[in-house]
């Protein structure tokens, strides 16, 4: 990716946080299963070297596990924080891996109807309630 619309349209995907970045996804819908990428990490973090070497760590596990674990079809963008700057690379390729997952089991519920979740009768009421209950 090298487009900064690609990069915007992608912030408009689904979204992962982790520690050491963030990962955005984001089908495209043009038809073409092809896995793309981007990396972006800002001044805020560091000098050019800094950010080189965590674009280089981001490059690397990118290209190791999207291929096996990636959205087919869709954009993904890494965002470097300063927290990954000097985590351990092992550490960052688990994140990725957990993140990358949670992208598909958000993708493979965005079909199934919302679940519906049933207020316990011992938790505490919600500010409406407590008024009503106050009247």
């Amino acid at each position: 990716m090298g487009r900064r619309a690609d990069f915007l349209a992608a912030n408009r995907g689904k979204r992962a946080p982790m520690p050491g970045f963030v990962l955005l996804v984001r089908e495209r819908g043009d038809g073409n299963p092809a896995m793309r990428y981007g990396i972006t990490v800002t001044k805020k973090i560091g000098g050019a070297v800094v950010r080189n070497r965590m674009k280089r760590r981001f490059r690397v596990l990118a290209r190791e596990l999207l291929p096996v674990h990636g959205v087919s079809g869709a954009d993904h963008v890494l965002i470097g924080r300063a927290d990954g700057v000097e985590r351990d690379f092992m550490k960052l390729r688990q994140e990725l891996e957990k993140a990358l997952q949670k992208i598909r089991r958000a993708d493979s519920q965005a079909g199934a109807p919302p679940s519906r979740h049933r207020r316990d009768s011992k938790s505490k009421p919600s500010a409406p309630e407590q008024r009503k209950a106050g009247r």
